[in-house]
């Protein structure tokens, strides 16, 4: 089916969507860090249930060395350090504000694209990125009655963003780099049903390195206290439960299976469409109000995003 890929990454920014909303929720009811363990272990254990259906392995079979490398890589920088900043993001600035600082992942998939795969980096996505960021700018730029430009909103929070979006960018060439490998190292005569669920099993090495880091960090930080609290926690962990559906499950799997079959700047572009789905739950769940320079911005950087169609 031509544009596959295409339609895939437009269910991944649905999905997303979602995913944004219960890690708001999560977060704000039992900490961004205990989520983050919480989440990813569901998913592990949730991948390998629906391995184990589909292909007869509740593990991901077959991968090499190599391909574990490249996707504990991009476990490390998609889910560690990106995820870590988007959750602390989410509690700072909120989730519509954080997906609109996660439109920085398409220029860096496409910089990272350029020099770790030799996909095209041209003046049209230089300008795409300029008009993103430009949108980004709009949006969290504001003026005082002297006429001095500041930040409408925390530094603290813009920050943790513009790492989430890079950490996740980055994240997404990393997880094609080894999900490339993966796909060299099947035998020949691999059943059909392992090719296709190649994106979900490496999803699972994902999760497995991700977990692994983040349960590291807390224990350091001595939080396993608040660990044992978040599980006891009923409706956090419902939260939890409904984020790991949206987010690595579904969602980051999706991701994965959308770079097998476009550029990951353009997958990376349709996913960022996120901070324009939000708006409306913002609305009419969270009650926030959104003014017409916010919504100014989000269409600058969609345009932005969208730019990168033209990069090719």
């Amino acid at each position: 089916m031509s544009h596959l890929g295409e339609i895939i990454s437009l269910v991944v920014a649905v999905s997303w969507t979602f995913s944004a909303w219960f890690a708001d929720k999560a977060s704000r009811r039992i900490g961004s860090m205990v989520t983050n363990v919480i989440r990813l272990a569901m998913a592990t254990v949730f991948l390998a249930v629906l391995l184990w259906i589909t292909t007869g392995h509740p593990y991901p079979a077959f991968a090499d060395a190599k391909t574990w490398q490249w996707l504990a890589l991009s476990a490390l920088v998609g889910y560690v350090f990106g995820d870590f900043c988007l959750f602390n993001c989410y509690v700072q600035i909120g989730p519509r504000f954080g997906q609109l600082l996660m439109t920085i992942a398409p220029p860096a998939a496409a910089i990272a694209g350029y020099f770790i795969l030799g996909e095209s980096l041209t003046w049209k996505s230089i300008l795409a990125m300029c008009v993103t960021l430009a949108g980004i700018a709009i949006s969290i730029l504001s003026r005082d009655p002297e006429h001095h430009v500041k930040l409408s909103l925390p530094l603290k929070g813009i920050l943790l963003g513009a790492g989430a979006g890079i950490g996740q960018g980055v994240g997404l060439v990393l997880s094609k780099v080894g999900m490339e490998h993966y796909a060299s190292a099947l035998p020949q005569g691999t059943p059909q049903a392992m090719q296709v669920m190649l994106p979900f099993a490496s999803t699972m090495i994902r999760a497995i390195i991700g977990f692994a880091g983040f349960f590291i960090i807390l224990s350091m930080q001595r939080g396993l206290g608040r660990l044992a609290s978040g599980i006891k926690d009923g409706k956090g962990m419902k939260y939890a439960a409904l984020l790991t559906l949206f987010g690595p499950a579904v969602g980051v799997s999706l991701s994965l299976m959308a770079v097998q079959f476009t550029d990951a700047g353009i997958a990376s572009t349709l996913m960022a469409l996120t901070p324009v789905l939000i708006i409306a739950p913002d609305i009419i769940i969270n009650k926030k109000k959104v003014s017409l320079k916010e919504i100014l911005g989000v269409a600058v950087a969609m345009i932005g995003v969208c730019l990168f169609f033209l990069y090719k």
